[in-house]
This record gives structure tokens, C-alpha cells and sequence, in this order.
């Protein structure tokens, strides 16, 4: 429809759209008092609420960004249309028929206008819910029946079935009055070889509403083999004027009541997935379409669930338990430091989706997975640290560099401790020597979640002061060989970082005591290394001899063998001296004769200290 909307019609629609209601669809809103109520601004991040709706005089106001304005300027602004686009939207949502009146020589209406994609849309998704039940989409209403989805859930959810034919919804629409640039701007057809033909075929179908309800897309899963349809298995809408995948989540206007009822959100991976929680009675959950879940997401949600400092509520990931699923937990920890609300992550050991859990184990087993959640940085810190042998020192200082920087981007400060006293317990690591080191890695600067697993980078910090002894040991041991001939007297556990462990079991190689040979070795990084370490001045302001070598060494040995001791008091710990006696007893014996052992050479290395 072109032309120009009465200015009646305007006044009418602007009137008769309550302002409170229409911001309801996009924040969750509370009374302010004063007949005023407020929620979170969706024009800008903030913590505490300062956007405000009176509806009274159909105002809004946010006294942070100061964005204000009708109801026709909320929905221009939040949406992005056009005053004519905004008017339409407002006026079928209270069902209200425009008049348009032809324009004599100014600006043009669009030549398609937002009303009209929406329209076809709408006629397509009835058409595709038409196909579903003829008897040539038999093998699609299998494959629903087959994921425990019955008539009735498929009807709820409006699925469809887009017929294996190259024009099928096109004539259909074509005949309803739609134009071939409609189809195309609405992204229902593509263009052919031989002209315009329908973008699904031979698919499940189900259609994507944006947060008030307006159908903008579609989700499609190919039913053919892959010998038959080389496509992606699940296929969307392209980008169009009125779906921004950034923008959608799956399922959200069925959920967005319950979200900010419950102060919930359950975000899975598929649309399937969604329907099953749903089913299973898990009615906050949502899902991505087609695209990774991100920021706009997340002001979406914030909106919804009320995020503020004084209001929490919880946003819950589903994963799979595979390397894949650690993986996505872990971007997610990334996005936990956008939301207030408490983060958790659900997974299921299986590593069933939602889906498939609910068809083989049934409502309960979804709903259980659920209430089974675990806090976000929990798995994240556990995820990282899987990786390492726990079972030795060496492997639990690994564990340590690796988590350490999680712990520390934790935003709420309270929460560091608590997650440091339990990364000592799920290490058997002494509490200090973990708060230090996620204090030291506690800092405003930016560190990516990647650099965060994998620990500090392969070459040491040559400052770090709990390192530095054992650096100054191989400098000296590199730099003056021929006064180190107590090197194989070492504890094996001497050295904690990795590129320290790596040189020394190199050095270990070597024929030569007296030299090294950096031709014995592929790495570039490690000789690298080497040379760094070979021309760097040794920390001493007295003379470089025997005494001295002799003072770190058993200075080195000492720490080390602290790390022992730890190890066996660890062990120590988690038996029982009544069934497991003698095993206790032995291990005791070790543990009075590593003290004594550690009190001798602590003597040893008060000879010189490390200045």
C-alpha cells in the first residue's frame, strides 16, 4: 500500500497504544511510584534503572542517555522503521485498519513497506502449516513424531513443511496479491538460473518471531539426504529489513512473560531444543537463529530479566558434555561479564541435546538437567584445569597458571575468594598460594578467555618473583656450567613452569656438561629461549661461586621439596588412619623425614641469598 497515513489515523493509533504496554514488549517494568514505572534503558548498558514510562501522558524518559518521547518515537528508535513503518506496526497490533491518502508531489511511500514482508510471512507460514498435513509430507510429520513432538506441539509451534517443488510458495503468494520484489525483499524466494524460486524445499519449517511478536523469518531443516540436497542441514531467512539475527532469539515471544516472571532464562543451541523445553515445562527457553549468541542478545535478556544490581536472576547455558560444549562455556564466560544476573551452565554427562534427552528419558530428565545447573565460572575453572595431571605438582601449578586468570576477571570481587579457596580444594594446593596467584593475575587490562585457558604464555615473565629463583638457577647453570656439578642432584619437581621444565629435561639430554647444544633441538622457540637466558645478567651483587651455586641450588630444592611435602600432607588428607593404616603410617614416615630433609637445606641456603 503507497500513499500517505490520514493524520486521524494517526492520533488514533498513537492513542489507543498504551505506552507501558508497548515498552512492555522490549523491558520488563516496575512501579516507580507517582504513577510512574521504570526498567533498564534499552538505548544504552546501565546497571541501575533510569529509563521511565508515564503512562498517564504516554511519555517515556531515560535521565541516563535522555532519550525520550511517544510511543510512536519508543518504537521508531528501538526498531529502527520509519515513522509510516512504526505507525502500521502500532496499528495491527491493536488491530486498527489505516487509510492512506495519495500524495501530490511529495516524498514517495516506500516502494515495499515493513507491513507488507510481515504479511507475506504470514501467508507463508499458513501456507507451510497447510503442507505439513498432505500426505506428501508424510516423512516430515514422521520425523517430528519420531523427536516426540504430536500434533498438537507441532501446531503450538506453528511448524510447517515447505514442499519439494522450485515454485510452490511462490504461486501461492503471487496469487495472494504479492509482488515478485516482495517475495525477494522478504527473503522467501532467491533467484535461479531461470528467475526467481522458493528459498525451502523439501524442508521443516519453523517460523522466527521477533520480541512482540512479528513474524520476521524462518528457521528450515532439510529432510533429503545429503546426496539429494548438498545445503546445510538447518537453513534461515537472509538478513532482510525486518530480520536481524543479532536481534532474534528463538521462542522469545512465547518466553518472554516467563522470563521476567521468574527472572529466568534458559538458553539452548536449536529450535527443537526449545520446543522441548517448553513442553517439558521449561518455559524460559530461547535459542539463537543461525548465529553465535552475543551482544544484542544479551540487552535483549538484560531487559527482560531486569538485570540490575539489586535485582538477580539467572541465566542458564545448556552444553554438551564433549570438548565442543567446554569450549562454548567458555566464550560464554566471556559474556558472563556483561550481565549482572547470575550465570550457570547446565550439561548433560550423556551428551544428549535437550531434545534428545526429553524423547529417550522423558519431561522429568529436561527439567532435572535444569535444576542440576552449575554456576558458570565453576565449570569454566574446572574445564581448564581437566587438562593437566592433577596427580603430580608439576601438573597442579599448570592447573594453577590456567585458572588463576579466570578467577581473577571474575567482576564481582566477592566472589574471587570464594572461587580461589575452592580452586586450592579442587587442586590440594595451599589457600595463599592460590590467592596469590589469582591476585596476581587480577588486573584492569584486557586478557581474552583463549589466553586465559591456556595459561601464561609459553616464555616465562622474567619479574615474576615466584620464578625467579628457578630462572636464576638455569642462567647460572647455561652462563658458568663448569661451577654446577651438583645439577643432577635437583629435585625432579625443581622447576614449575612449563618453558623451565622444557629446558631443563633438554639440558638433561646433553652429553657435554660443560656446554649446550642448541643444534640438538627442533624448536626454535626453545633455542630462542636459551639465548635469552644465556646472555641475561645473573641477580647477584657478589662474586659468582661455588658457594653461591651451591646456595640457590639447595634454595631451589628446598621450594621444591615444600611442593612435595604438600603433595603427600594433600594425600595425607583424604585418607583414613583406621582403614587405611598402614598406607597412613608409611606415608607419615615420608612426610618427618621430607622435614627434616627440607630443614637441612633451608641451612644450606642461608650460606648466600638470592639478592
Amino acid at each position: 500500500m503507497s500513499g500517505r497515513i490520514r493524520d486521524t489515523d494517526v492520533s488514533y493509533v498513537r492513542d489507543h497504544s498504551p505506552i507501558d504496554e508497548v515498552v512492555s514488549d522490549y523491558v520488563q517494568l516496575k512501579s516507580a511510584g507517582g504513577g510512574q514505572k521504570k526498567g533498564l534503558c534499552p538505548f544504552h548498558d546501565e546497571k541501575s534503572p533510569s529509563f521511565h514510562v508515564t503512562p498517564a501522558r504516554g511519555y517515556f524518559h531515560c535521565f541516563g542517555c535522555q532519550e525520550g518521547g511517544d510511543v510512536i518515537a519508543f518504537i521508531m528508535k528501538i526498531d529502527h522503521l520509519s515513522f509510516t513503518e512504526t505507525i502500521e506496526r502500532l496499528a495491527s497490533r491493536i488491530g486498527y485498519q489505516l487509510t492512506y491518502e495519495q500524495s501530490s508531489g511529495g516524498p514517495k511511500a516506500p516502494t515495499v513497506q515493513r507491513s507488507r514482508l510481515l504479511e507475506a510471512n504470514s501467508q507463508a507460514s499458513l501456507f507451510y502449516q497447510e503442507q505439513l498435513q498432505l500426505p506428501t509430507a508424510s516423512h516430515a510429520r514422521e520425523l517430528l513424531i519420531k523427536r516426540g513432538f504430536d500434533k498438537t506441539a507441532s501446531q503450538s509451534f506453528e511448524i510447517g513443511y515447505a514442499p519439494d517443488q522450485w515454485d510452490a510458495l511462490s504461486k501461492f503468494l503471487l496469487g495472494k496479491g504479492f509482488s515478485a520484489e516482495e517475495l525477494l525483499l522478504a527473503g522467501l524466494t532467491k533467484e535461479g538460473t531461470k528467475g526467481a524460486i522458493d528459498r525451502f524445499r523439501n524442508r521443516l519449517i519453523w517460523p522466527i518471531r521477533d520480541i512482540s511478536g512479528d513474524l520476521v523469518g524462518f528457521g528450515a531443516r532439510k529432510l533429503a539426504s545429503d546426496e539429494e540436497d548438498t545445503g546445510p542441514k538447518y537453513l534461515n531467512t537472509p538478513e532482510t529489513s525486518i530480520y536481524k539475527k543479532s536481534q532474534v532469539l528463538y521462542g522469545l515471544d512465547k518466553a518472554k512473560k516467563e522470563i521476567a516472571k521468574k527472572r529466568q532464562v534458559v538458553i539452548v543451541e536449536g529450535y527443537t531444543d526449545v520446543m522441548a523445553a517448553h513442553l517439558a515445562g521449561i518455559p524460559t527457553a530461547v535459542a539463537t537463529c543461525g548465529t553465535a549468541f552475543g551482544d544484542e542478545h544479551i540487552r535483549i535478556l538484560r531487559r527482560l530479566l531486569m538485570d540490575d544490581d539489586a535485582f538477580r536472576g539467572e541465566v542458564i547455558f545448556t552444553f554438551d558434555g564433549d570438548a565442543a560444549g567446554q569450549k562454548a562455556a567458555l566464550r560464554a564466560f566471556g559474556d558472563d561479564q556483561k550481565f549482572v544476573t547470575q550465570t550457570f551452565v547446565a550439561v548433560e554427562p550423556s551428551g544428549l541435546d535437550p531434545s534428545d534427552l526429553r524423547q529417550e528419558m522423558g519431561d522429568a530428565a529436561l527439567r532435572d538437567l535444569i535444576a542440576r545447573r552449575v554456576p558458570l565460572f565453576e565449570f569454566a575453572i574446572k574445564s581448564s584445569i581437566k587438562q593437566f595431571d592433577l596427580g603430580n605438582a608439576d601438573g597442579r601449578v599448570q592447573a594453577l597458571n590456567a585458572a588463576a586468570p579466570l578467577i581473577g576477571r571474575i567482576r564481582d570481587t566477592s566472589l574471587r575468594p570464594e572461587y580461589a579457596r575452592s580452586l586450592a580444594g579442587w587442586l590440594g594446593m595451599e589457600v595463599e598460594v592460590v590467592m596469590a596467584a589469582v591476585k596476581k593475575n587480577t588486573s584492569t587490562r584486557s586478557t581474552s578467555v583463549d589466553a586465559a585457558l591456556a595459561g601464561e604464555q609459553w616464555r616465562p615473565d622474567p619479574s615474576e618473583p615466584r620464578l625467579i629463583l628457578e630462572r636464576e638457577v638455569l642462567k647460572v647453570r647455561l652462563q658458568m656450567p663448569a661451577l654446577f656439578r651438583n645439577w643432577p642432584e635437583l629435585e625432579k619437581n625443581a622447576f614449575s613452569h612449563p618453558a623451565y621444565i622444557k629446558l631443563r629435561e633438554f639440558i638433561d639430554t646433553q652429553e657435554d656438561l660443560m656446554a649446550v647444544n642448541l643444534e640438538a633441538t627442533d624448536s626454535d622457540e626453545l633455542k630462542s629461549f636459551i639465548t635469552e637466558l644465556m646472555v641475561e645478567p645473573i641477580r647477584t651483587d657478589g662474586e659468582i661461586s661455588d658457594r653461591y651455586v651451591s646456595s640457590i641450588t639447595a634454595r631451589l630444592n628446598e621450594v621444591a621439596l615444600a611442593r612435595s611435602i604438600a603433595e603427600v600432607k594433600s594425600s595425607l588428607q583424604r585418607l583414613n588412619p583406621l582403614e587405611s593404616e598402614s598406607e597412613y603410617n608409611q606415608m607419615f614416615s615420608r612426610l618427618v623425614e621430607m622435614e627434616a630433609k627440607r630443614r637441612a637445606l633451608r641451612e644450606l641456603a642461608l650460606g648466600e641469598s638470592l639478592t
